[in-house]
């Protein structure tokens, strides 16, 4: 068998981010991808994701101050624009336990720049919205987008610029640490392959490969889905003169201003419509169309919007959405990556932080919140 540095499964956002690190380290790297690159089976495809360094913990904030410079670096090593900044808001009910609750706490103590705005002077700024005077506004100026399948197929261009062996159509069935110590054997089905190092990103599909190694991450694994509308008047949705958005009420509603095509796009936050993989039909639940086009009636009024589409995507939440950043204790060899259905923002940094663990064993990042999960905790936030 031919010996890799770091071999990476799975080759969503968080794969790829790691197979680039990893192979512009000077690494040998092999990655795989049990469907083809790009593929809609996950929840790295599509357009639009929002980048913020709004976030509600410390530590949030923290990598995705990381993430915007590495995005900078990435669009500088691909010569691609992926990042549009928009500014956003976050609406916040008063007096109503939201996912975002300690969010201006958070921002004060990371002395992130922001604004807090009552209804009356988000109705001035962006007569578009429709709000009580009950909620009030945290906005944001360096919120914006980035362009989730252009970014993925950014990385794994430059994975391979920098040596690093991408296989599609190859299952993984078992990563089998040698006894003896030295590196890991990773089965698939075209044939075994051997590294010192793996780095698991293989987000519903992790704990099928943990289990022989007798580790078990809860995960709750469900079909979400996103609208895109046309609405009645398209310029007044452009980014130049529409944020981003976020409501962080419960349940949890977010949006998007046009971004390549004269829609706007928006969705529910974890409607838990949970499916294992295996069981995912790819069909719209006219239920929850229904129920975000009764949000945006009242929220964003427009009588002559009306969906054009709708796309599904898969979200596995660990317990707390908490992020997963980690080796694991019983082999070091082995690292986690897992993002909990946020984590896009992150990606770069995300995916460079598992190289650096792969290949130095630490990363300068501040992962001490991302560790293994032990007990099941809220899945409430955004």
């Amino acid at each position: 068998m031919e010996h890799f540095d770091v071999a990476v499964v799975g080759l969503g956002v968080l794969g790829s981010a790691a197979a680039y690190h990893a192979a512009r380290m000077g690494k040998k790297v092999i990655a795989f991808e049990q469907f083809e690159l790009g593929h809609v089976h996950g929840a790295s495809h599509d357009t639009s994701r929002i980048v913020r360094t709004a976030n509600w913990e410390p530590e949030y904030v923290a990598l995705a101050r990381s993430a915007y410079r590495d995005w900078a670096e990435l669009e500088k090593d691909t010569g691609q624009k992926l990042l549009t900044i928009t500014g956003g808001l976050v609406f916040l009910p008063r007096n109503a336990p939201t996912p975002c609750g300690n969010l201006i706490k958070t921002l004060d103590a990371e002395n992130v720049p922001y604004k807090l705005l009552n209804s009356q002077e988000v109705k001035r700024r962006w007569p578009q919205f429709n709000i009580p005077d009950t909620v009030d506004a945290v906005y944001t100026s360096d919120t914006g987008i980035v362009h989730a399948s252009k970014s993925v197929a950014a990385m794994q261009y430059l994975a391979r610029a920098n040596g690093a062996v991408l296989k599609e159509y190859t299952p993984v069935d078992r990563v089998t640490p040698k006894a003896s110590g030295a590196g890991i054997t990773i089965q698939t089905t075209k044939g075994n392959f051997h590294a010192a190092k793996v780095i698991l990103a293989t987000d519903a599909w992790t704990n099928k490969l943990l289990a022989p190694l007798k580790v078990h991450i809860p995960l709750s694994v469900m079909q979400e889905q996103v609208t895109y509308f046309k609405p009645g008047n398209t310029s007044a949705f452009e980014p130049g003169c529409f944020p981003v958005w976020i409501w962080g009420g419960d349940p949890a509603f977010y949006g998007f201003p046009s971004y390549g095509e004269p829609t706007i796009k928006a969705g529910r936050d974890t409607s838990n419509n949970v499916m294992a993989p295996e069981q995912r039909t790819y069909v719209q639940s006219p239920q929850l169309l229904e129920q975000l086009s009764s949000f945006m009636k009242n929220f964003i009024p427009d009588k002559e919007r009306h969906p054009l589409r709708t796309v599904t995507c898969q979200y596995s939440i660990t317990p707390g959405r908490q992020l997963i950043i980690s080796p694991l204790e019983n082999n070091r060899d082995i690292v986690v990556g897992l993002g909990a259905a946020h984590a896009f923002k992150f990606a770069p940094a995300f995916g460079r932080a598992l190289a650096e663990l792969a290949i130095n064993g630490r990363t300068k990042e501040d992962i001490s919140k991302f560790g293994i999960p032990k007990a099941d905790k809220s899945n409430s936030k955004l």
